[in-house]
C-alpha cells in the first residue's frame, strides 16, 4: 500500500508540472487565451487546435538548438504533443530549430504543423525510402519495419552542413523539463551521447547465431556494451560524419539480410557499432519503457527518480489507450499535451 501511495503522489506532483500552458513569465501564453481549430483537411491528419505563442526568457542569446524528429501521419498527434511539450518547458523557446524528416510527402501534415505552430521554426527534408530498401529484416513489431524508422541512420547525410550537433527525438514523448539541460551535455570526444542502461540483458538483443560466431561477438572486443534507447539521443553529426558512422551501420544491416542476427528493427545497429562507446546521461533523460512490451504493450510504472522525459517506447501508445478509455495509469501525464480534437467547434479558455 505505501508503494502504491508512493507512486500515485508521484504521477499527481508530475502531473502538476506538466499543465498544458505554462505558469512562469518566460512565454506570451496566459489565461484568456484563444484556442482556434484547425478544420479537418483530410481523413488520414487530425484535427489539431493551435498552440499558445512561447517566447524567450531574460537572458536568452541567440545560438540555436537543433532538434529533430520523423513527420508521419500514424505518429502526428504524438509530434504534435512532443513539440508542444519541449516548447513549453524551454526558457528560450525561440532559440528552438525542428529538423523533420519525411518519407512520404503529406501536405495536410506540413499545413497541420504551420497552423498547430505559426511561430514554430522548423525545416523539413525527404528521407529516401529507397536508401534502406533491401536492408530491412522483418522484426517483432511491424512499426519497427517501417522505413522512416531508420531515418536516424542517416542524419549526418540528410541534415544540412552548417548543423554541427543536434538533439534526435522519437514522436511518443513528451519533455518536462528545459532541453537545453540536455543540449549542453559535454560529448567528452564522442559521437552521440544518451541514457546507458547496464543492468538491462544486453545478450538479448542479439540471436544464439550471432554469439556462437567469435567474429561477429568479436565486435565489442575492449568494449563494455550497455543498451541505450535511440529514442533520445544528442548526437555530434559533423563527427558522424566524419567517422562514416552511416555506413557502419549499413554493414550490419546488410549482414543481418544474409544471416538473422538481431530482432529490434533500427536500434541494433546502433548497439553494434557504439555500444559501450557513448557518452552516458542521467537516466532522468529517457523514462522509457511507458508503452510496455513490443508484444502487448501492458502498462508500466514509472522508475524510481526524478523525471525530465516521459518516452512511450514500446507497443501502446497514450493516445490510442486513451481513445480506447483503456489507459494506463502513466497516459494520463501525455494527456494535458495532446492538442488533438475530435470536434471542429472553437475552443476557448478563460
Amino acid at each position: 500500500m505505501a508503494l502504491w501511495s508512493h507512486s500515485l503522489f508521484s504521477l499527481l506532483l508530475i502531473g502538476l508540472l506538466s499543465l498544458p500552458f505554462p505558469l512562469h513569465p518566460t512565454t506570451a501564453a496566459a489565461a484568456g487565451i484563444r484556442l482556434s481549430i484547425i478544420r479537418k483537411p483530410s481523413p488520414n491528419v487530425p484535427i489539431f487546435r493551435e498552440a499558445p505563442a512561447f517566447r524567450n526568457g531574460d537572458g536568452c542569446g541567440s545560438d540555436k538548438i537543433h532538434i529533430s524528429m520523423t513527420l508521419d501521419s500514424n505518429y502526428l498527434r504524438g509530434t504534435m504533443a512532443a513539440v508542444l511539450s519541449i516548447l513549453q518547458h524551454s526558457t528560450c523557446p525561440e532559440n528552438l530549430e525542428f529538423h523533420f524528416l519525411w518519407a512520404r510527402f503529406e501536405r495536410d501534415i506540413f499545413s497541420s504543423i504551420k497552423s498547430t505552430f505559426p511561430y514554430l521554426n522548423f525545416n523539413a527534408y525527404r528521407f529516401e525510402s529507397n536508401r534502406v530498401r533491401g536492408k530491412i529484416s522483418k522484426s517483432i513489431r511491424p512499426a519497427l519495419d517501417q522505413p522512416l524508422n531508420y531515418a536516424r541512420i542517416y542524419l549526418g547525410d540528410i541534415i544540412p552542413a552548417e548543423v554541427k550537433r543536434l538533439i534526435y527525438l522519437d514522436s511518443d514523448l513528451v519533455v518536462v523539463d528545459d532541453v537545453e539541460k540536455l543540449w549542453e551535455v559535454e560529448l567528452e570526444n564522442k559521437v552521440l551521447a544518451a541514457p546507458e542502461y547496464c543492468h538491462a540483458n544486453f545478450t538479448k538483443y542479439f540471436t544464439d547465431m550471432f554469439w556462437s560466431d567469435p567474429i561477429m561477438a568479436g565486435t565489442f572486443k575492449g568494449r563494455r556494451p550497455c543498451y541505450f534507447n535511440t529514442g533520445v539521443m544528442v548526437v555530434d553529426v559533423e563527427k558522424w560524419r566524419e567517422g562514416s558512422y552511416t555506413w557502419k551501420m549499413e554493414e550490419w544491416m546488410v549482414l543481418q539480410k544474409q544471416k538473422r542476427i538481431y530482432h529490434l528493427g533500427s536500434l541494433p545497429p546502433f548497439l553494434l557499432v557504439l555500444a559501450g562507446d557513448i557518452k552516458g546521461v542521467d537516466h532522468r533523460w529517457n523514462q522509457h519503457g511507458l508503452g510496455g512490451d513490443n508484444i502487448e504493450g501492458k502498462c508500466r510504472s514509472l522508475h524510481p527518480g526524478p523525471v525530465s522525459l516521459l518516452h512511450w517506447s514500446g507497443k501502446g501508445k497514450p493516445w490510442l489507450r486513451l481513445d480506447s478509455r483503456k489507459p494506463c495509469i502513466v497516459d494520463h501525464l501525455w494527456a494535458p499535451y495532446d492538442l488533438y480534437r475530435s470536434s471542429t467547434h472553437s475552443l476557448e479558455e478563460y
